[in-house]
């Protein structure tokens, strides 16, 4: 298949350059031999580096995996524990976001479809724009379905699931943990809004379904098996909020009958290999949120539809695994992923691995581009209230869930040198601010000596 990729404005060593886009055991070989290849900018440097992580030190209180990684030689300079498999969260998202780099094109595609006269027969591709208020709009899908005067939709090209393996099954109700849906509308959540300090549901097919409680919640909430949805007016805090609602291949008919003022008629019809697509916005806006916003319902669905591109069928389970073997069979260790998001406590992955994915996403995307999507340090999305300074050093992806907080990226330094990194940090029993704090002493250290 064709391979996406974005040309680069700069020229960039490519000494390892058959790695990035095909299958190669040189990265392997480089990161097995790790100790005897480490390029060192100086014994001093790293010794005083080395003691952030010695024996004496905070990190040394839990799980922490740290490596270092010279752009320009192609290097490690310094690592710890680097090949030991930490809980990634999601930092996984920087693996979805290069898969979907190197198989979607410069647009999303909305649906598949075959058309007959006034009649259209609709397939998801798994695309999370229609509705979604994180996501720019545009009129033409409206344009499409006002042509037609019947409009059937199959979900027959679903083989997923709506949740990912091993998400929290008590997390069904916030909004970071939306479903996954063939055709999501809304984004798949339920926006509820204060009015007049009581709550108000939309869209309006689930207004009807909301109730008093006597249950101890402070805002909206809903049904573990139903759309019902219920507050206590006594400990409601009027807060505006979203609350995943319950997807079906019914329940998007009647949200889309509703919204497009016609009939949208279920159908289990196969997509046959002659139909077309439709194209939509632009991928940059999803990575945008996904990558500065942490966005996992993005995540989840670009993965959908890097499977849909792939196989015309939406399985993400076979899309992680195409990738796994085809573009990142020569990472040094294997991923052990399973979802978009890295909502699951099942992925699994090393420092040294995610500096390779990372030296890989840096290699195929324009410098301003991929600077404009990274969340950058005291500036923009997760690194917003963290790594302060008067010119941003730290660009890259944090991962938080309980006990456990990363961060993988690049760093640049005073003397204008650019890292790949990668800094994991598992079973800590404190908060995430204090190991945050602690990670940033590293980083200031790295910007200012290396």
């Amino acid at each position: 298949m064709e391979v996406k990729t974005y040309s680069k404005h700069v020229h960039r060593p490519r000494l390892l350059s058959s790695l990035y886009l095909v299958p190669s055991t040189i990265t392997l070989l480089l990161f097995l031999q790790v100790s005897s290849l480490i390029a060192q900018p100086s014994r001093d440097k790293t010794a005083e580096l080395e003691s952030y992580f010695n024996k004496d030190s905070f990190f040394n209180n839990h799980l922490t995996g740290f490596m270092l990684y010279d752009l320009d030689t192609q290097q490690p300079v310094y690592e710890k524990n680097s090949h030991l498999y930490f809980i990634p969260a999601s930092t996984t998202k920087l693996v979805t976001f290069f898969s979907s780099l190197i198989t979607l094109g410069d647009s999303t595609t909305i649906l598949r479809y075959v058309n007959k006269g006034n009649e259209v027969t609709v397939w998801g591709t798994g695309d999370p724009s229609w509705k979604y208020h994180a996501l720019p709009q545009q009129p033409r899908l409206r344009e499409f379905f006002d042509k037609y005067e019947k409009i059937n939709f199959s979900d027959a090209n679903w083989k997923d699931q709506a949740f990912g393996f091993g998400w929290q099954w008590d997390d069904y109700y916030f909004s970071y943990s939306a479903e996954k849906s063939p055709f999501p509308i809304y984004g798949n959540v339920a926006k509820v809004i204060n009015r007049n300090n009581k709550p108000e549901v939309s869209p309006s097919l689930f207004r009807q379904n909301l109730t008093t409680s006597d249950r101890d919640v402070r805002n909206v909430q809903r049904e573990f098996h139903s759309n019902q949805f219920y507050y206590n007016p006594r400990t409601y805090n009027g807060m505006n909020t979203y609350v995943p609602f319950l997807t079906s291949q019914q329940t998007f008919a009647q949200l889309a009958s509703s919204e497009l003022n016609k009939m949208v008629i279920p159908t289990k019809e196969k997509l046959p290999k002659d139909h077309q697509r439709l194209k939509g916005i632009r991928t940059e806006a999803l990575y945008k949120e996904m990558m500065l916003e942490s966005d996992n319902f993005i995540a989840e669905h670009l993965l959908l539809m890097i499977s849909d591109e792939l196989f015309q069928e939406l399985n993400s389970e076979r899309a992680i695994d195409y990738i796994k073997k085809t573009y990142l069979i020569d990472l040094p260790d294997e991923l052990l992923w399973v979802d978009g998001s890295g909502l699951s406590r099942h992925n699994l992955m090393t420092p040294r691995s995610l500096v390779v994915l990372m030296d890989k996403i840096y290699r195929v995307m324009p410098d301003e581009m991929l600077f404009n999507l990274l969340p950058k340090g005291g500036v923009s999305g997760t690194l917003k209230n963290n790594y302060h300074a008067p010119k941003p050093y730290v660009f890259g992806k944090t991962g938080t869930i309980s006990n456990n907080h990363s961060l993988v990226g690049l760093v640049r330094t005073k003397s204008d040198k650019l890292y790949a990194f990668a800094f994991m940090n598992n079973n800590y029993p404190y908060k995430a601010s204090k190991v945050r704090a602690e990670m940033e002493k590293v980083m200031v250290y790295i910007r200012e000596n290396f």
